[in-house]
């Protein structure tokens, strides 16, 4: 399709992306008050702690309840819609031609309503971005569109999804460019954009214009153009930021780990860690007066951020509970985002730095609520590698410009850290550990999203080494066949007949051996193009030998395919082209 009906079509994706965000407001709104209160509400006032729960004790039951509702929701009808959804849709761009079932964007909405309104301590926007590309994939499979118009649509859906949640259009653009879009292109850019805007649109006709969160105005003293004390601790919390991220990273993937490896039923599993959460969340309201740790947590970052009466060590305990209640929810089946974790974490920890900052240099200006703010930044950038996401959004959820310097600075150096730490994010580690990869730096070309079996060579010869270069002439095509050397059990090489003198008598003695490569690589049929590039970048080889997955050291009949500049030439002409 042309660009003039694609960008149609994501106007198309972004008012459905706009209503879905406010469906899905109301609904976490309706279970929390249910769930809660046992009072049927649609009224739910994020950024204001609510009062304690009539049920006393028996609050900690609330997020067990919820979670074995969600558990049976997803193991009936849609396994995707378990966790925090974005690598889910990573592996549908990478790995499933973006393919999203429909169902998912259904129970999606309403598993995680669930979980967020019974106390499960994750957020809106993994849920948000889920629905939204599942929306945007089946609308392209519906209308017959070819591979890179529906990852488009999906991630214009994804982006217009986040950028409806938090009010934030920026945002969500960033974001579908940073985490989702393989190409970043006109083709790709403005459908994204349009489906943003529009989402953004829709949601602040129903619901308003105000930021996520409202931060007091305070400002740099007239004169100063920077203050190099905020500078220099904003460095120390990006440092701290990155070993926090990696702790985040590392905690969530052996959760998950430990959950799914065990030999428990999955409702035992919910029980466990849905009980460990109802605790947490009832032990701090006896400490402190608030659950906190439950939901997404806005009213305790909107308290940070606004100044509250907070101490180092309440601050220090928010971050810790919130990590652990987080980790223990999605492992345990729960279905919502890490978005909104990551900014509390960042939140609490930043503050306690901030607070540390200003006991160590009075009077130089360092405040809880404004390294709050930079650590929301600082965790969100270095959990998920997103920076000017992070960037961005934190500053149209705050809209306070003063601090964006030394958020700049923060998010630049957490990301650092962590990347030296694991590279991996909050996003992949979980694709990686399952043997379904996608590209660390995801800003490639569209036709390297294809997989190996899509552009390889079936047309190949497999023979001995040991063979005269006479006989093989005898045998192949040698215009049309790829030649793969064989020892009887091992793949030896390969040749390209095209690219040697073969009909001179002086080689017709020897044998396939001595004129063949080893130069190769080995691929499996699982990976796609981009990983195969890749390799035989780094290896600096230009053939791949494509074989099916197996143990073991590959023998000659798993091969399944070549791969060499003349399929890699054909790719590239089909992505623009066909």
């Amino acid at each position: 399709m042309s660009l003039p009906i694609m960008l149609v079509l994501a106007l198309v994706v972004g008012i459905v992306a706009g209503l879905g965000a406010i469906v899905f407001k109301y609904l976490i709104a309706f279970i929390y008050n249910l769930a809660f209160y046992g009072q049927f509400n649609l009224h739910l006032e994020p950024n204001a702690y609510g009062a304690p729960s009539p049920w006393g004790m028996g609050i900690i039951l609330v997020p067990v309840l919820g979670g074995l509702v969600v558990v049976w929701l997803v193991r009936n009808f849609a396994p995707e819609a378990k966790g925090h959804g974005v690598p889910e849709v990573m592996y549908a761009i990478y790995h499933q031609n973006g393919n999203v079932r429909g169902v998912v964007a259904v129970v999606k909405s309403l598993a995680s309503a669930i979980s967020i309104g019974t106390g499960a301590s994750v957020g809106r926007e993994g849920p948000i971005i889920q629905i939204g590309s599942s929306f945007g994939s089946t609308f392209g499979r519906a209308l017959g569109l070819v591979r890179h118009q529906k990852i488009t649509l999906l991630s214009a859906g994804a982006g217009a999804g986040i950028a409806a949640t938090f009010n934030t259009p920026l945002g969500g653009v960033l974001f579908a460019s940073e985490v989702l879009l393989p190409e970043i292109s006109a083709r790709t850019f403005l459908p994204v954009v349009v489906a943003t805007a529009t989402s953004t649109y829709v949601y602040r006709l129903a619901m308003g214009i105000e930021s996520a969160f409202i931060v007091p105005l305070g400002g740099l003293p007239e004169g100063m153009a920077v203050n190099g004390a905020e500078l220099l601790l904003s460095a120390i919390l990006g440092a701290v930021m990155g070993v926090a991220a990696w702790a985040f990273v590392k905690l969530l993937a052996k959760s998950e780990d430990v959950f799914e490896g065990s030999r428990l039923n999955p409702y035992v599993q919910n029980v466990i860690g849905m009980t460990a959460v109802g605790v947490m969340g009832y032990l701090f309201l006896t400490w402190t007066g608030h659950y906190h740790i439950y939901s997404v947590g806005y009213s305790t970052i909107q308290d940070i951020i606004s100044g509250g009466d907070m101490t180092v060590a309440v601050l220090l305990m928010l971050f810790v509970g919130k990590l652990v209640a987080t980790c223990l929810s999605l492992g345990a089946g729960a279905s919502g985002g890490i978005f909104s974790p990551s900014l509390f974490m960042g939140a609490a920890l930043g503050g306690a730095i901030g607070l540390i900052g200003n006991t160590l240099l009075p009077g130089a200006g360092l405040t809880m609520e404004t390294f709050a703010i930079i650590g929301m930044g600082a965790m969100v950038g270095g959990a998920t590698s997103a920076a000017m996401t992070a960037i961005v959004m934190i500053f149209e959820m705050t809209r306070d410009y003063d601090i964006i310097l030394p958020l700049v600075l923060a998010v630049a150096i957490a990301i650092g850290v962590r990347r030296s730490l694991i590279v991996a994010d909050i996003y992949t580690i979980k694709l990686r550990y399952r043997g379904r990869p996608i590209p660390t730096d995801r800003t490639t070309n569209m036709f390297m999203v294809q997989p190996v079996t899509e552009v390889m060579s079936k047309t190949f010869e497999i023979l001995p080494g040991s063979m005269t270069v006479s006989e093989a002439l005898k045998r192949i095509d040698v215009e049309t066949s790829r030649v793969i050397l064989t020892d009887g059990n091992r793949i030896t090489g390969f040749v390209r007949f095209g690219t040697i003198p073969y009909r001179a008598d002086r080689f017709t003695t020897q044998t396939l051996d001595d004129i063949g490569s080893s130069e190769f690589i080995l691929a499996s049929t699982v990976h796609n193009l981009n990983t195969v590039v890749t390799r035989m970048n780094r290896r600096n080889r230009s053939y791949a030998i494509v074989v099916n997955e197996t143990r073991g050291v590959p023998r000659p009949e798993d091969i399944a395919g070549v791969i060499s500049r003349e399929e890699l030439a054909n790719a590239v002409v089909r992505n623009h082209y066909g």
